[in-house]
């Protein structure tokens, strides 16, 4: 366990290192350092959710028996892409200290910052970000422990299917880097937009009725029979797993209304139509 763990905490910070000196040094690329940052974090991530979602194909297609089956993958995975989720919340810092160094609030022509500046950025990346680093703390404080060592070696079919969730991850890397690059306009765009909502609806909202629907078949029961059969604490706990999934899937949604049916520019007044 503690192998894969200290390979976890060398691997993501190595590669997104890696990445951010390739993307700054290679000879036809040459980004500056704020936009290596941004894009070889997102290239991380991505990286981590094709890993993580084959892994969580394997075990759930492997495990026959829902309940009792195991796969030495579903133990090896979590423990080697825990510090992933460290790792990611140090690098969402990174990318939004050079976006506010890059607004110019981080000092006069690279002058000393003042006192205290570090932290009403941190401030601002906090109350910007919360949602996702308290999701990403509760991967790490709650649902590794428990992945590990509540389970006891049961329900590695239900793990390989939340793992799979990552499935949208690349698209919405992807759809950042875009809009990074403004390039909202593009058919590429278009397309990476509906991928990420039809990827994230079946990997990350519809994921928990479908679990819900596998154990009913599994124990003989009816899908709305199901929440009443399992212990209360299962329940809150997919509850909450869903709830910031519904919201960023409904900020997904907004986002798709807005590139797929853009509003229409006022007409001008009249005396923009004056010479």
């Amino acid at each position: 366990m503690a192998l894969l763990f200290v390979m976890g905490c060398i691997f993501f910070p190595l590669l997104f290192a890696l990445l951010c000196w390739g993307l700054q040094n290679h000879s036809s690329l040459q980004m500056e350092r704020p936009e290596a940052v941004l894009v070889a974090s997102k290239l991380v991530s991505s990286v981590q959710a094709v890993m993580a979602s084959t892994a969580g194909y394997i075990v759930s297609t492997s495990c026959k028996h829902i309940i009792d089956d195991q796969h030495w993958l579903s133990s090896a995975y979590t423990q080697f892409a825990v510090p992933y989720f460290i790792y990611d919340i140090y690098a969402m810092f990174l990318c939004h200290w050079h976006k506010h160094q890059v607004k110019g609030h981080g000092g006069d022509e690279g002058g000393a910052r003042a006192p205290g500046s570090i932290w009403a950025v941190a401030r601002g990346y906090l109350h910007k970000e919360f949602l996702m680093v308290l999701h990403h703390a509760v991967m790490v404080l709650v649902c590794f422990p428990l992945s590990v060592v509540w389970r006891q070696g049961k329900g590695d079919f239900f793990l390989g299917c939340l793992l799979m969730a990552e499935v949208s991850t690349p698209f919405v890397c992807l759809g950042k880097i875009l809009i990074q690059y403004k390039q909202q306009h593009t058919l590429l765009h278009k397309v990476n937009g509906a991928l990420m909502l039809l990827s994230f609806l079946c990997c990350r909202v519809l994921l928990f009725p479908y679990l819900y629907w596998a154990y009913g078949r599994h124990a003989g029961l009816p899908l709305l029979a199901v929440p009443l059969a399992i212990p209360a604490h299962v329940n809150l706990g997919a509850a909450l797993l869903l709830a910031p999934q519904l919201y960023w899937f409904f900020l997904i949604c907004r986002g798709a209304c807005r590139l797929f049916w853009p509003r229409s520019s006022p007409p001008p007044s009249p005396s923009q139509t004056q010479d």
